[in-house]
C-alpha cells in the first residue's frame, strides 16, 4: 500500500509540483513574537468558511428556492430529514460565528497597525471579505423566507428605494419585479450560493497570497515607527534574526484555536438548534415585528431611533461614509506608530464602537418596535375625494388610510405602484367584484378576508364606488339577468 501511495504521489507531483508550493507555504518564516494567540482569528475564520461551504452544499440538495416551497423545504429539514435540523443549525450558527470572528480579526488588525505599509492591499481585501460575509449573512436570512425574512427584505427594499434617481431601479433589480415573490427568492439564492461565495473565495485567495508574499505583521513595539524607506529591510532582518517557520511553530496555535471554535460550534448547534423558520411569510399581516439576525440588530435599532428628519440622509449616506473610511484608512494612516499603546484614539474608537454595538443590540432585542410600513399611508387623502361623502364612505376612506392600502395603491398621483391606482377603480370593478377582490385577493394582492370585518369591507367598498373620474360611468355587470 505504501509503495502504491508513493507511486501515485510521485505521478501527481511530476504533473502538478504541489509539494514544493505546500512546503514553501508551511516553512515560510514569521517573526517569533507573531506566534501569538492574538494572531489566530484569521485562520479560525477560514476554517468556519470551509465548514459553511460544506454544510451549504448539503442543504442545497434539499432546499427549494421557490416562493411556495422554500418554507416547506426548511420544515422538512427540521422535522423529517435525518439530522437535517442539525445541519441547518450548523450552517445558521456557523454564519454568526464567521461574522463574529471576522469582526474580531478586523479589530485586531486595526489595533496592531497591520493595515499600514506595505499591507494596504491586504487590508482592502479584508474589508471586501467583511462586506461579503455580511452579504452572506443577510442573503441567508432571506432564504429562510419566513415572516421575519419577508418583512426584513421589505424594509431593505424600502431603504434602497429612497436613493435618488436610481432607487426604483435598484429595488426592481433586488426584488426581480415590483413585489417580493418567486423571482426575488431565485435572485437571493443565486447571490447566496454562487455570486458571493465566488467573491469570498477569490478574495480569500488574494488575501492569503498577500500574507505569504508580504509576511505576517510583527508584534507592534511602542516607538518602532513604520517608514516606507526602511520598513521592508528592517522586517526581513527581524525575520532572519528572530524568525521561525510557520509550521509547526506558529501553526500549532492556529490549529488548536480553530479546533476549539469548531467544537464550540458543534455544541452550540446541538444545544440551540436551527434558526427558524418562524411563521409563513404573509403580506397581509402589516403589524409585524420582524427582527434581523443578531449582527444586524444594532442597525435595526439605530434606524428606529433616528429622528425622522435625519432618517433618509443617514440611512443612505452613513454606510457609504463608513465603508469609505475603512477603505481609505491605510492611505491616510499608512505610516507611523503601530502599537495600540501609542494610539489612544484607535483604542477609544474601538471601545466606543463596541459599546454602541452592544447597546443597540440590547435595545433591538428588548424593544417592542415594529417597522413603520407607512411610506404612502401618511400621505393625506385628496380633499376632492372626501367632499360630499356619506359617513359610511368617509369611514371607508379612513380605513384605506389606516389599513395602509396606499402602500401599494396610488390615489391622486401619490402612493405605491405595486397595484393599480384607486382613482378610477369603480369604472373597472363592480361592487361584487370589489368585495371579492378584497376578501380573496388575486394577482399581486393578498387576501384580506381574515383581517377585515364585514362592516369594514362594506365601508371600504362604499367609498371605492365613488372613485369614478368625471364623465365616466361606473362599472356594471354585463351578464344577462337570471330568468325567473
Amino acid at each position: 500500500m505504501q509503495r502504491w501511495l508513493r507511486t501515485i504521489g510521485g505521478w501527481l507531483e511530476e504533473r502538478t509540483h504541489l509539494a514544493g508550493a505546500i512546503e514553501e507555504t508551511a516553512r515560510h518564516r514569521v517573526p517569533r513574537n507573531s506566534a501569538s494567540w492574538w494572531y489566530v482569528f484569521g485562520s479560525a475564520t477560514f476554517t468556519v468558511l470551509i465548514l459553511q461551504i460544506v454544510t451549504g452544499i448539503c442543504l442545497a440538495t434539499v432546499y427549494v428556492p421557490a416562493a411556495d416551497r422554500a418554507w416547506n423545504s426548511l420544515i422538512y429539514l427540521n422535522y423529517q430529514e435525518p439530522l437535517g435540523w442539525y445541519l441547518r443549525a450548523l450552517h445558521g450558527w456557523g454564519s454568526n460565528f464567521m461574522v463574529a470572528l471576522m469582526f474580531i480579526h478586523l479589530i485586531q488588525v486595526f489595533l496592531f497597525g497591520a493595515y499600514k505599509y506595505p499591507r494596504e492591499l491586504t487590508w482592502l481585501a479584508g474589508v471586501v471579505l467583511l462586506l461579503c460575509t455580511l452579504g452572506m449573512a443577510f442573503t441567508g436570512q432571506v432564504l429562510r423566507f419566513d415572516q421575519d425574512a419577508y418583512w426584513g427584505l421589505g424594509i431593505a427594499a424600502a431603504i434602497m428605494g429612497r436613493a435618488p434617481l436610481v432607487g426604483p431601479r435598484l429595488v426592481h433589480l433586488l426584488l426581480g419585479g415590483p413585489i417580493i415573490a418567486g423571482e426575488t427568492l431565485s435572485r437571493f439564492f443565486a447571490l447566496h450560493v454562487f455570486v458571493i461565495p465566488g467573491l469570498l473565495l477569490s478574495f480569500v485567495a488574494l488575501h492569503l497570497f498577500l500574507v505569504l508574499r508580504l509576511g505576517i505583521n510583527e508584534w507592534p513595539v511602542p516607538g518602532r515607527l513604520v517608514k516606507r524607506e526602511i520598513y521592508l529591510r528592517e522586517y526581513h532582518e527581524l525575520v532572519e534574526r528572530d524568525g521561525e517557520s510557520f509550521f509547526p511553530w506558529a501553526a500549532q496555535k492556529d490549529l488548536l484555536f480553530a479546533g476549539l471554535i469548531v467544537l464550540a460550534l458543534l455544541v452550540v448547534a446541538a444545544v440551540a438548534g436551527p434558526i427558524g423558520p418562524n411563521g409563513r411569510p404573509d403580506p397581509s399581516i402589516i403589524e409585524t415585528v420582524p427582527r434581523p439576525d443578531i449582527f444586524f440588530l444594532w442597525l435595526f435599532a439605530l434606524f428606529a431611533l433616528l429622528p425622522p428628519w435625519t432618517e433618509t440622509f443617514l440611512i443612505l449616506v452613513g454606510p457609504l461614509v463608513l465603508i469609505a473610511i475603512l477603505i481609505g484608512l491605510p492611505f491616510y494612516s499608512g505610516t507611523g506608530e503601530k502599537s495600540f499603546r501609542r494610539r489612544p484614539f484607535a483604542v477609544v474608537f474601538v471601545i466606543l464602537a463596541f459599546l454602541l454595538f452592544a447597546t443597540m443590540t440590547w435595545l433591538g432585542l428588548s424593544s417592542p418596535w415594529s417597522p413603520v410600513m407607512d411610506a404612502w399611508s401618511a400621505v393625506a387623502t385628496p380633499v376632492a375625494y372626501v367632499k360630499g361623502r356619506t359617513p359610511l364612505q368617509l369611514q371607508g376612506a379612513l380605513l384605506i388610510q389606516d389599513k395602509q392600502c396606499r402602500n401599494c395603491h396610488a390615489m391622486g398621483g401619490q402612493g405605491g405602484r405595486r397595484g393599480p391606482a384607486l382613482d378610477s377603480v369603480a369604472t373597472r370593478l363592480t361592487r361584487n367584484e370589489l368585495i371579492r377582490q378584497i376578501l380573496q385577493g388575486g394577482g399581486n394582492m393578498p387576501a384580506y378576508g381574515s383581517n377585515l370585518s364585514p362592516a369594514e369591507v362594506d365601508a371600504i367598498v362604499d367609498f371605492l364606488q365613488t372613485m369614478t373620474p368625471a364623465g365616466e360611468p361606473p362599472a356594471r355587470n354585463s351578464a344577462p339577468p337570471a330568468e325567473p
